[in-house]
């Protein structure tokens, strides 16, 4: 398929709570998102706005927090400080079946999807003076890979393997966190950034738009192996003149995805999806990555853990499932 594109409640403490015969109205959730300038913390916001929109009725406070990406939230998820989350698709099928990243700590099976989100595409901006055209390219040169516990950096990991490279083969590689990346990028500290985000995307525009830089494809054939082995990766195109790229940009990339925990209790859960679903237009205008959702491939695409139980139970009563 091609793609166009904290006073947090433990599990324990909502069990604690279902066992003592509380309600959701007492209820406070968290959604660990990303670094503030990614899409991710714009798609926890969105979704706590429409859920605090109904405070009065349902009761339940919804805050995001800024995190280190997609393997920080499913981690801390697992831990029980965070009730919910925004992953990259590949990260969520590796924790629930415990590949990868997290082999050590094995299948986390409570893992639940709750529903994706935006398409997002690997994106790769280098100065115009780096001889970077594509993601090959980037060997032998300054690149930033992503912060650790990042999804992005879990990403890079597996593009070098795939690409048979170590990291020694980059002149430098750089784990600032995705804010600091085009300040660097344009006082020539790195020639090159990666990272995985929803388009159009701030960032993206405001790199391009501050130095002499542009978009790169990534495209070869050891990318078209990782994309046919896995299916969690897509191609992806990322339109022409979406930036200042007068072609599109050829490269593939993952789902942003919402999960939470099996510990999480059905009504909490159903109230975040009513909330979303039953705004979605509004939900649509929060952001324009969001701009395209369709809710009937929004509860199936790039979900590998099962559903929540709350969510399945509004998706039925919809009649979506």
């Amino acid at each position: 398929m091609n793609l166009k594109l904290a006073g947090i409640l433990t599990a324990a403490g909502f069990a604690a709570m279902a066992a003592t015969g509380a309600s959701a109205a007492d209820q406070f959730v968290s959604i660990g998102t990303g670094g503030v300038t990614g899409v991710y913390y714009p798609t926890g916001g969105a979704i706590c706005r429409l859920v605090n929109k109904g405070r009065k009725d349902h009761g339940i406070r919804c805050s995001a927090e800024s995190t280190g990406g997609s393997i920080y939230n499913i981690n801390t998820i697992r831990a029980g400080e965070l009730q919910f989350g925004v992953a990259q698709s590949d990260w969520q099928y590796h924790a629930y079946n415990g590949t990868s990243k997290f082999k050590e700590k094995g299948p986390f099976k409570k893992l639940r999807a709750v529903f994706s989100v935006h398409a997002e595409p690997v994106t790769i901006i280098a100065r115009d003076d780096s001889g970077i055209k594509n993601i090959t390219d980037l060997k032998g040169k300054r690149v930033n890979i992503g912060n650790p516990g990042s999804g992005t950096l879990g990403t890079w990991e597996v593009i070098e393997k795939a690409l048979g490279w170590k990291r020694s083969d980059l002149k430098l590689a750089a784990s600032m966190k995705s804010a600091e990346t085009g300040a660097a990028l344009c006082d020539g500290k790195i020639d090159s950034y990666f990272w995985l985000v929803g388009h159009p995307s701030a960032l993206t525009q405001e790199s391009l738009a501050s130095c002499a830089s542009h978009l790169v494809n990534a495209t070869s054939p050891e990318i078209d192996k990782l994309i046919a082995d896995n299916p969690y990766y897509r191609t992806a195109t990322i339109p022409a003149n979406m930036y200042n790229n007068k072609e599109d940009i050829k490269t593939f990339g993952v789902g942003a995805t919402f999960v939470t925990s099996a510990d999480v209790p059905n009504d909490v859960v159903y109230v975040i999806v009513k909330s979303v679903f039953e705004n979605i237009d509004q939900f649509r205008k929060l952001h324009p990555a969001f701009r395209h959702l369709d809710p009937k491939a929004m509860i199936k695409d790039s979900l590998s853990a099962p559903l929540h139980d709350g969510a399945v139970k509004y998706y039925k009563e919809k009649g979506w499932m």
